[in-house]
């Protein structure tokens, strides 16, 4: 084995465990609106990598806005029915103001995702937050 090719592996085998430990821990919690409401709020924290996937149910053609308060480490993306977080792209995201509105394309379950941004995951900071999701 050439020298480096040694220091590759080395490195490589280093690296193995941080890579392993800063998998996400991925929760889902369905919004339920109270009998006669057409918003619910919801509170949770991030820690590091975690995303909380949060699920409403909506019709196509219903209006849906989501508001983010709390820490400003954390951010969210609306994934439509039938699209996976991390592997299709996102319907929505929060702008500069934390907030996302609009015209929903399908009727399903609808997966809005709250995590931090990759510096402070890799702090390992935690994200305190209250998600507000309306349909109408």
């Amino acid at each position: 084995m050439t020298p480096f090719r040694s220091i590759l592996l080395a490195a490589l085998l280093a690296v193995a465990p941080t890579l392993a430990g800063a998998a996400d821990t991925v929760t889902t919690t369905p919004v339920h609106f109270a009998k006669g409401t057409s918003s619910a709020t919801l509170r949770g924290t991030l820690s590091g990598y975690d995303t909380v996937r949060y699920t409403v149910a909506a019709r196509a053609g219903q209006t849906m806005t989501v508001t983010l308060g709390g820490s400003a480490n954390a951010s969210f993306n609306v994934f439509a029915p039938g699209v996976v977080p991390g592997e299709g792209e996102a319907l929505g995201n929060s702008d500069e103001k934390r907030r996302w509105s609009g015209a929903l394309p399908a009727s399903g379950t609808y997966v809005v995702q709250v995590y931090q941004m990759r510096a402070q995951a890799r702090r390992g900071e935690k994200a305190p937050h209250t998600l507000t999701v309306a349909i109408r």
